[in-house]
C-alpha cells in the first residue's frame, strides 16, 4: 500500500486555501453582485432604453426609426401636457407647503411633552401606512357630493352647504392637495419631531434664562437649526409630487376632463391608452430630468457636508 507524497498533498490543498481566502475576502461584494446587476439592468438599463425610444417614431410597439427631438416638440405642443405641467406646479407648491407647515406644527405641539404622546404619534403616522390608492379611494367617497360630506350635512339639515370641488374642473386639482397633505403630514411630523428631539437643551435653557419666550425660542433658535430637516422634507415631498400617479387615478382619474392630469398620468395615458409610446417616453424623460434636478444637488450637498464633517 502506497501513501501520497506530502508535497503532493500540499500542492493540492494550497489552491483550495487560496480560493477560500478569496471568497472570505470578497464575500460581501459577491453577495451584493446579483442585486447590483438587477438594478443596473432593470432601472438604469430601462432608463437608457426609454431615452432611446423617445427619439424614435414608436407608437404601439417599439420602432427604431430615429426622428431626433421631434417627439419632444410634439410633447410640448400638446395642450394636455401643458395642463399637466401647470397642475404639477400647483399641486407641488400647495402639497409641499401645507404638508411642511402642518407637519412642523404637529411636531412642535407633540414636543411639548403632552400626555398620550405615543397614541397621538400613531394616529398621525397611520395615514402613511396606507397606499395612495386607498387614500384616493377614501377621499373620493368623502368628497363626492352625492355620497360624502355634502350629503351628510344635507341630511343633518344644512341644505345650502355646497362642496363640489371633486367634480368642478376649476377646483378638482385642490382635492388632490387635500388627500396628499392628509397622508404625508404625519410623516413630515415624524421627521421634524426627531430633529426637535436632537436639539441641544442647553441652548433652550440659556435662552429661557435670558428671558426669551417660547415663540422667540422657536423662531430664533430651534427652527433655524432645522435647516437640514427642511431640506430633507422638501426633497422627499418634491419626489412624491412629481411621481404622483396612483392618487390621481384613485381620486379623479385625471378628470373632470383633463383638469387633474399630472405628468405621470399623461405618460401612462399616452403610452398605454393612446399608443403613443415615443411621446410617453419623452414625457417620462422630462419627469426623470425633473427628479434628477431635485435629487442630484441634494446628494451633492449632503456628500460635501459629510466630507467637511470628517
Amino acid at each position: 500500500m502506497s501513501f501520497p507524497d506530502a508535497g503532493a498533498l500540499a500542492d493540492h490543498s494550497e489552491p483550495k486555501s487560496d480560493l477560500r481566502l478569496w471568497l472570505a475576502k470578497n464575500a460581501s461584494q459577491l453577495a451584493l453582485a446579483p442585486s447590483v446587476v438587477i438594478v443596473l439592468v432593470v432601472i438604469y438599463g430601462f432608463m437608457v432604453w426609454t431615452g432611446v425610444i423617445s427619439l424614435t417614431a414608436s407608437k404601439m410597439l417599439p420602432n427604431y426609426s430615429f426622428v431626433g427631438l421631434a417627439q419632444y416638440g410634439r410633447l410640448w405642443s400638446n395642450p394636455i401636457w401643458q395642463i399637466a405641467v401647470s397642475n404639477i406646479f400647483i399641486f407641488g407648491f400647495l402639497f409641499i407647503g401645507f404638508s411642511t407647515a402642518i407637519g412642523l406644527a404637529l411636531a412642535i405641539l407633540i414636543d411639548q411633552k403632552i400626555r398620550a404622546e405615543g397614541f397621538l404619534r400613531t394616529v398621525y403616522l397611520y395615514p402613511m401606512a396606507l397606499s395612495f390608492i386607498v387614500t384616493g379611494t377614501a377621499w373620493k367617497w368623502i368628497l363626492n357630493p352625492g355620497l360624502g360630506l355634502e350629503r351628510m350635512l344635507h341630511m343633518w339639515g344644512w341644505e345650502s352647504f355646497r362642496f363640489d370641488w371633486l367634480v368642478n374642473t376649476e377646483y378638482a386639482i385642490y382635492t388632490l392637495v387635500i388627500a396628499g397633505v392628509w397622508q404625508s403630514s404625519g410623516f413630515v411630523m415624524a421627521l421634524f419631531l426627531a430633529a426637535l428631539r436632537g436639539i441641544d437643551e442647553d441652548l433652550v435653557k440659556a435662552a429661557r434664562l435670558d428671558g426669551a419666550g417660547a415663540t422667540q425660542i422657536y423662531r430664533r433658535i430651534i427652527i433655524p437649526q432645522l435647516g437640514p430637516t427642511f431640506m430633507t422634507v422638501g426633497v422627499i415631498l418634491m419626489q412624491q409630487a412629481v411621481k404622483s400617479f396612483d392618487l390621481v387615478v384613485a381620486l379623479t382619474s385625471g378628470g373632470p376632463g383633463n383638469s387633474t392630469n399630472l405628468p405621470a398620468t399623461f405618460m401612462y395615458t399616452q403610452t398605454f391608452g393612446r399608443d403613443q409610446m415615443a411621446v410617453g417616453a419623452a414625457s417620462a424623460i422630462m419627469i426623470l430630468m425633473t427628479v434628477a434636478a431635485i435629487v442630484v444637488p441634494y446628494l451633492y450637498i449632503d456628500i460635501r457636508n459629510n466630507r467637511n464633517e470628517r
